[in-house]
């Protein structure tokens, strides 16, 4: 588990984000939300160890992750970052990037690696791209090739940065699907969303931020009842019993 009490980061002296105190829970599938500028991807890039902390500590278990570098950190979470170059390489050799934390210099890629590398793109849906130069491939496609390379690091705990992103209706349900079955595996999944509704509909916890704070960590219905939401967003939320469960939608928020 890795849990962050009262940490503090930021960029060149200024914090971004101040006493944040969370955990991140084997099983569940936490989705970190708020306005644009609220602290989210900060949070994530300092309890992955590549930014700082000003203040506070993060631990990996019982380890301060101060005293870890940076091979011990890949192998215990994974990034999937929110904007990533593009190279002209084949789809399988970009997931098996995923494995650089278990081999040394030179890397030489032995049976494990292909098989595990493998595994993660049938896992995310992208086995059939295997031989597919990356370029070639739609955005959905990609973001399945990169989360399939998250996936081949074989770590306990994945983060996700707005990982919806210019993905159709089709490729989001599907990688939310992903998150799910990872959580169920035991693994912990943190995503940062913007998406109000789909954060209702599929989180296990939702931490929801405001310039640099923490204002709530709980269960969607708690989130829901508290309002929390709403008053960040500045929106109306609403939600409906369907036959395929409670859907939630958003309006303009009545003056």
């Amino acid at each position: 588990m890795i849990r962050i009490k009262n940490l503090s980061a930021g960029y060149f002296g200024k914090p971004v984000i101040e006493k944040v105190t969370m955990e991140f829970q084997p099983g569940k599938v936490t989705v970190l939300t708020g306005p644009n500028g609220s602290g989210k991807s900060t949070l994530l890039k300092a309890a992955l160890g590549l930014l700082p902390a000003m203040e506070g500590e993060v631990l990996y278990g019982e380890t301060d992750i101060c005293l870890l570098k940076r091979r011990q950190i890949a192998r215990k979470a994974a990034f999937l970052t929110q904007s990533r170059n593009t190279p002209s390489i084949r789809a399988l050799q970009m997931v098996l990037h995923g494995r650089f934390p278990y081999l040394s210099y030179p890397r030489y890629y032995g049976r494990e690696d292909y098989e595990i590398a493998r595994g993660a793109m049938d896992t995310t849906g992208s086995r059939q791209h295997e031989n597919t130069n990356i370029t070639q491939l739609s955005g959905g496609q990609r973001q399945g090739v990169y989360l399939a390379m998250a996936l081949a690091q074989d770590t306990r705990t994945i983060f996700m940065d707005e990982p919806t992103t210019y993905l159709d209706i089709s490729h989001q349900f599907r990688l939310m699907e992903t998150a799910k079955s990872l959580a169920r595996e035991g693994k912990a999944v943190v995503l940062v969303l913007h998406d109000i509704s789909l954060a209702l509909r599929e989180a296990d916890v939702i931490a929801v931020f405001q310039d640099g704070r923490l204002l709530c960590c709980d269960t969607p219905e708690i989130v829901y009842q508290k309002g929390v939401m709403e008053e960040v967003f500045g929106v109306g939320i609403h939600r409906m019993d369907t036959p395929h469960g409670i859907q939630y939608y958003c309006t303009p928020k009545e003056v």
